[in-house]
């Protein structure tokens, strides 16, 4: 199994994870002509999908999902509550799951889990290729036992590291938007991504991606160091999800 990340951040995210002759995008908040360039740097196009699964509605996560899906005839998976978005538009294929229960995909097992998000119905993964787990956790204001329960014991993790607390409330977003993102139902900061983190068990780690940085309200080198104080890691082993140039390939043996 092995996975990537197109770009991560509020102006578009996506996620490639691939195990035997199964691609799977996981959101896809780019253009057509965006995903065609970004699947191209990683060696792929979106003819090579299998599917296109959804974590929710916000247009970061949705915004290409209809017309990809479209162009290429790919299938779509999401929760009912996810598909109640007005401006997805008419789909060939789409699949509903439940976020308390698992499906496969082709070669890919995915057990999605609910999470805390200003949402209709969020849910977030871990996909596994029967071998080894990766688990994705973003867009999550605050976590609970269960995600704890979902997320440990992992073979490579991506997780939320959206901004940082102080750079967050002494910036210049609208009173109303801080409290937003820092709410409970909004985005990890550095420093719960870290207690998070340190609550799990990691001891089959191979991969820690910080994922959904904010351009303005973090810095790579903060995120980077949150999490390796938990890990007992030099900051540059953490990965870090970049909006643009995303994340290449890692294995995930």
């Amino acid at each position: 199994m092995r996975f990537a990340s197109l770009g991560s951040g509020s102006r578009g995210n996506g996620t490639l994870i691939e195990a035997g002759n199964t691609l799977v995008l996981l959101d896809c908040g780019f253009t057509i002509a965006q995903v065609e360039q970004r699947m191209a740097r990683l060696g792929k196009t979106p003819d090579d999908l299998t599917a296109i699964v959804v974590t929710h509605e916000h247009g970061d996560h949705i915004k290409g999902v209809g017309p990809l899906a479209r162009r290429y005839d790919v299938p779509v998976w999401m929760t009912h509550g996810t598909a109640r978005h007005e401006r997805l538009g008419k789909l060939a294929e789409l699949n509903y799951f439940n976020s308390h229960e698992a499906f496969a995909i082709n070669d890919l097992e995915l057990l999605p889990y609910p999470v805390p998000h200003d949402a209709r119905e969020p849910a977030q993964f871990v996909f596994s290729d029967g071998q080894h787990r990766l688990g994705i956790l973003t867009d999550v204001g605050c976590w609970t036992l269960h995600i704890e329960q979902q997320l440990s014991g992992c073979d490579a993790l991506m997780l939320e590291c959206n901004h940082d607390g102080d750079m967050l409330f002494q910036g210049s977003y609208p009173v109303s938007l801080k409290q937003r993102v820092g709410g409970r139902h909004g985005h990890l900061s550095n420093a719960q991504a870290a207690e998070l983190l340190a609550r799990l068990d990691n001891s089959k780690l191979q991969h820690l991606v910080a994922a959904h940085l904010s351009q303005e309200n973090n810095h790579t080198q903060l995120a980077q160091q949150s999490l390796a104080e938990v890990m007992g890691c030099a900051p540059d082993w953490i990965a870090v999800a970049d909006q643009e140039q995303g994340l290449a390939w890692r294995d995930v043996v």
